[in-house]
């Protein structure tokens, strides 16, 4: 009998439209020889599938279940696609917790830690993982503009909750205004702002996973490479094409094994499931990646780097798809 697949995508975020991409591709690539998938929208209006009548069906939340042609729909498993809150923050999961339905991505915990920026460099920098000095701001304290200063620019603003890099700056010089415009837009999507020195160096990005085996396993990194004009990789630079992208990157094997031996720590360290994607900084100073970031539920569209890195090694992604869901069953 085939296992019953709740693909979930939306969110309350402005991550949202590029969920409902991601639910799209999933959706292209899963093999429904073996799966029945539903897509389940969750946003602030509610928790719905709409079925291929166009009727729309309400979730009940006491057991995430739907009445559809007279038949009572239960899952077997929530595939996650939802990027920022309230799937990669951790609230939904803790909510499948308590009523026993698995899931392909982290849990309820490691979600909330990797949300939060700060806590997450806190974490594997204690664990001896290279970090960026960083100030974090609260939008209820007032703003020290000199102990801003004190880091050494430019520096990254970007709110601490979040991801797809909504409301993130590059702030090249010490000015007063422009160091105030950029902690204006992060608090915009934010109520926590992180102020992050930038490290010079060749930015790559990894998805790591573990197999149906409990093997953490890495995919072939990218490097991101802006094109001229651009100051960093913000929200247009990742999905509007305004960046290159070399996968697997073209680096040396030396490199290469930092980076992967890195990434597994990471995620071992953080206690990670499913596929999450780390980006790092290969740090020109000390030869060494120094860790950007972790996302727990990256992208899936055409565009995003997870699937190309799936590609690269030699996978399908119904193959992929198939061994992440797999995997979550068994874990």
């Amino acid at each position: 009998m085939k296992k019953k697949i709740a693909l979930i995508t939306g969110g309350y975020s402005g991550e949202a439209v590029i969920s409902y991409q991601s639910a799209d591709n999933i959706l292209h690539h899963i093999d429904r020889s073996k799966y029945e998938i539903y897509k389940i929208d969750i946003s602030k209006k509610g928790w719905f599938y709409t079925n291929e009548n166009n009727e729309t069906k309400t979730i009940e939340r006491s057991d995430f279940s739907f009445e559809n042609y007279g038949e009572k729909v239960l899952f077997d498993l929530a595939l996650m696609c939802i990027h920022g809150s309230p799937g990669e923050d951790g609230k939904l999961l803790g909510y499948f917790d308590m009523i026993g339905l698995p899931y392909t991505s982290c849990n309820a915990a490691v979600s909330a830690l990797t949300f939060n920026k700060r806590h997450t460099v806190a974490v594997v920098g204690l664990a001896g993982i290279e970090v960026a000095k960083s100030i974090l701001l609260y939008q209820s304290e007032a703003i020290n503009i000199e102990a801003i200063k004190e880091l050494q620019f430019p520096v990254f603003v970007k709110p601490n909750n979040g991801g797809s890099s909504i409301g993130m700056s590059k702030v090249l010089e010490k000015q007063d205004q422009d160091i105030l415009t950029a902690i204006d837009k992060a608090f915009a999507e934010d109520n926590q702002v992180l102020i992050e020195e930038y490290i010079k160096g060749r930015e790559f990005t990894i998805g790591v996973l573990r197999n149906i085996a409990g093997e953490i396993i890495t995919l072939p990194m990218t490097e991101i490479i802006l094109k001229t004009g651009r100051g960093h990789f913000d929200f247009e630079a990742k999905y509007n094409g305004e960046t290159g992208e070399i996968t697997p990157a073209e680096a040396s094997q030396e490199i290469a094994k930092k980076v992967a031996e890195t990434a597994k720590k990471v995620y071992q360290v953080l206690g990670c499931s499913g596929i999450i994607r780390i980006d790092f900084i290969y740090n020109d100073t000390t030869n060494n990646p120094l860790m950007l970031e972790v996302n727990t539920v990256p992208g899936q569209t055409k565009e995003s780097l997870v699937p190309k890195q799936v590609l690269a090694n030699g996978w399908t992604l119904k193959e992929f798809y198939t061994q992440l869901i797999e995997t979550a069953l068994v874990q």
